[in-house]
């Protein structure tokens, strides 16, 4: 039963999917970062799904790529959006650890949070309009998945840059073994499965992914002394951009190979 409400806890924290109400207590919480990657695996299926009925329809790059980036915050709710944009205005701020975890906790967005919100999305609509093979459509739907997994790791394994916030309320009760050995078990799987369906590709978003989560590492410590909730959502959207960027890459060296 605990099982079953650390699944509920997680789809009804991280995403918009209609889940029965559970009782908001640690207890409930425990596994519930094992399951993060679950909610990715949602969007994958129905980024998925998009991608063949724009092959099927022949419906045009430009909305197969914008629909493709509504997606995940349908399934979502824009919860990481939010704090890739507060990560954002703090680190513009050029301030010390103590200013910018401050400019974090206002609510709201700043002037560098919305430019910087256009750019991702200019970018990541002109990056998916670039995917058009059914293995690097698999593997950008990998890339869901092995974000929230890194992001489950980092969570319970990284210095927490305060004692509270709705990370704490996640990572402070889970079984850390048990998290860390599931959401590892979820990248080797995630790895092996891209590698198969394409190796180059494959190869290239496995690398976007190694670098952000180690840039996320040094990022976090050096400009705030750790994470916190926003830096997880920030590294969330960070992560799932760069493996996008490295499988258009590996998408079109692999078509200069083949010719």
């Amino acid at each position: 039963m605990i099982i079953l409400k650390s699944l509920m806890s997680a789809f009804l924290m991280y995403s918009r999917i209609p889940m029965p109400q559970v009782e908001w207590k640690e207890e409930n919480r425990r596994y519930s970062l094992c399951f993060f990657p679950l909610i990715g695996a949602v969007v994958g299926i129905i980024f998925t799904l998009w991608k063949y009925i724009c092959a099927t329809h022949d419906i045009e790059n430009f909305l197969s790529g914008a629909v493709s980036a509504i997606i995940p915050i349908l399934i979502t709710g824009g919860i990481h959006l939010d704090g890739f944009c507060d990560v954002v205005d703090a680190k513009s701020s050029f301030g010390g650890k103590e200013k910018k975890l401050e400019i974090m906790s206002d609510p709201h967005i700043g002037s560098f949070a919305a430019m910087h919100l256009c750019i991702y999305f200019i970018l990541q609509t002109a990056l998916f309009c670039e995917i058009k093979t059914v293995s690097a459509t698999f593997i950008t739907a990998c890339s869901f998945i092995i974000s929230r997994a890194l992001s489950g790791i980092a969570a319970v394994t990284f210095k927490n840059a305060k004692n509270d916030g709705s990370l704490q309320e996640f990572s402070n009760p889970a079984h850390k073994k048990v998290t860390v050995f599931t959401l590892i078990l979820i990248v080797i799987l995630c790895i092996c499965a891209m590698l198969f369906n394409d190796i180059i590709t494959g190869a290239f978003a496995i690398t976007g992914a190694a670098v952000s989560f180690v840039f996320y590492r040094i990022s976090a410590y050096k400009n705030f002394g750790g994470i916190t909730g926003d830096l997880a959502g920030w590294f969330l959207q960070i992560c799932e951009i760069s493996i996008l960027i490295f499988t258009v890459l590996g998408e079109k060296i692999t078509e200069v190979c083949v010719l």
